[in-house]
């Protein structure tokens, strides 16, 4: 359990060098919505090997707001309004 903490920790650092270096901005989202999606697999893990329930909850909300964030980025790209 512990080498699958540490893999998922090294992939976020890789993330946050591609959100760092990627030549476009739809790269850069991607990134930061896999960096997401590697954190919740964080607080999932941690909350099997802790026992604490409340890391599920902030993983759920975490999801939701990467959801929302990924959903405003592709209405910014494609050049539509929110309200559209």
């Amino acid at each position: 359990m512990n080498i699958l903490i540490i893999i998922l920790i090294g992939l976020c650092f890789l993330c946050l060098l591609r959100a760092a270096l990627g030549p476009t901005l739809a790269d850069r989202m991607v990134a930061i919505d896999i960096l997401g999606i590697l954190v919740v697999g964080i607080c999932a893990l941690l909350s099997i090997k802790t026992g604490r329930e409340f890391l599920i909850d902030i993983a759920l909300a975490w999801i939701f707001l990467s959801f929302i964030g990924t959903i405003a980025l592709a209405k910014y790209l494609e050049g539509k309004k929110f309200d559209e």
